[in-house]
C-alpha cells in the first residue's frame, strides 16, 4: 500500500475520496463524475427564501435522489464517501457531508455536528439554530440530541456545548477514517484497518486510543512487535487511564510469543 500523507489542507469530497482508493475500497474517479453530476444538479433548487430553500434540497436529496442509510450501518461501504455518492446509501458522517457539500452550493450555513457515536447536521437561519437528522432529513429537538449522547455514553451523560459544535474538514475526515477503521475490523479487514490507524496517527500523534487500537489489529496480523511497542507506548504516556492493568496483562501476554512474519 502506497505511503499517504494527509496534511491540514484537506478538502471533500477530494480527500475523502482519495482516501476511499487508497484504501482499496473504491475508485475515486466514478465518485468524482457522479458528484459534479448531483452538484450540477442542485443549483435548480435555489430559491430565495432560505427556509424553502433548505426544505427543497432536503426533499431533493431524500425523495428525488433517493439518499438513505445503508443496511449494514456500521460496514465499510457505509462510511465510504465514494460509495455514498455512486449507490445513494450511507451512514451518518457520509450524508451529512454531502449534504453539507450540496447546501454550499445553495448558499446554505448548513453544518456537521459530530455528537458522540452519530452525526448531525446544524443551520443557523435568521439567528434561529435547527438541527437535522442526515439519516432522514427530520428536524431534530434539543431534547432528541440528549437522547442520541444518553444512548452512546449512558444515561448520566449531558449534553455539553462541545456535543453540538460544528465540525471542522479536519474533525470530519478523522470521523470517517474512525468509522472505515471500525468497518474494517467489523470485516476482518485487518491490513486497511492497520493503514487508517497510520494515518489517524500522522493527524493525531497525542492520541494513545490510537496506540492501543493498532495493538490490536496488529495483533490479529501477527505482527507482535509492533503490537507490543504500541502498547508500551499506551501504558508510558497513559498510567492513569481505568484500563491500563488489562493493557499491562496483554503486554506481557504478547512478550511471551515470538514474531510472527507474514
Amino acid at each position: 500500500m502506497a505511503k499517504l500523507q494527509l496534511d491540514n489542507a484537506v478538502s471533500i469530497p477530494e480527500t475523502a475520496f482519495e482516501l476511499s482508493e487508497h484504501l482499496g475500497f473504491s475508485r475515486a474517479q466514478p465518485a468524482l463524475w457522479a458528484w459534479y453530476e448531483i452538484a450540477g444538479s442542485v443549483l435548480s433548487h435555489y430559491v430565495v427564501d432560505q427556509h424553502a430553500r433548505l426544505e427543497r434540497l432536503l426533499n431533493w436529496f431524500y425523495h428525488d435522489l433517493g439518499f438513505q442509510p445503508r443496511e449494514d450501518y456500521f460496514s465499510v461501504e457505509a462510511a465510504d464517501l465514494c460509495y455514498c455518492v455512486l449507490k445513494r446509501q450511507g451512514n451518518s458522517t457520509t450524508l451529512a457531508t454531502l449534504l453539507v457539500l450540496l447546501a454550499k452550493q445553495l448558499d446554505l450555513p448548513l453544518e456537521a455536528v459530530l455528537l458522540p457515536g452519530q452525526t448531525v447536521l446544524r443551520i443557523k437561519l435568521n439567528d434561529q439554530i435547527s438541527y437535522y437528522d442526515p439519516l432522514t432529513g427530520n428536524a431534530l429537538t434539543r431534547n432528541q440530541l440528549h437522547n442520541l449522547v444518553r444512548g452512546e455514553l449512558g444515561n448520566a451523560a449531558k449534553l455539553k456545548p462541545s456535543h453540538i459544535k460544528p465540525a471542522s474538514i479536519k474533525r470530519l475526515v478523522t470521523r470517517m477514517l474512525h468509522e472505515l477503521k471500525a468497518g474494517c475490523i467489523v470485516s476482518q479487514k485487518y491490513e486497511q484497518a492497520m493503514e487508517c490507524c497510520n494515518l489517524l496517527l500522522q493527524w493525531h500523534p497525542d492520541d494513545v486510543t490510537l496506540n492501543r487500537e493498532r495493538a490490536f489489529i496488529a495483533q490479529q496480523l501477527g505482527c507482535i512487535k509492533v503490537a507490543i511497542s504500541d502498547l508500551q507506548h499506551f501504558i508510558d504516556n497513559s498510567p492513569h487511564d481505568p484500563v491500563i492493568e488489562l493493557v499491562k496483562m496483554q503486554l506481557k501476554e504478547l512478550s511471551q510469543h515470538s514474531q510472527t512474519y507474514h
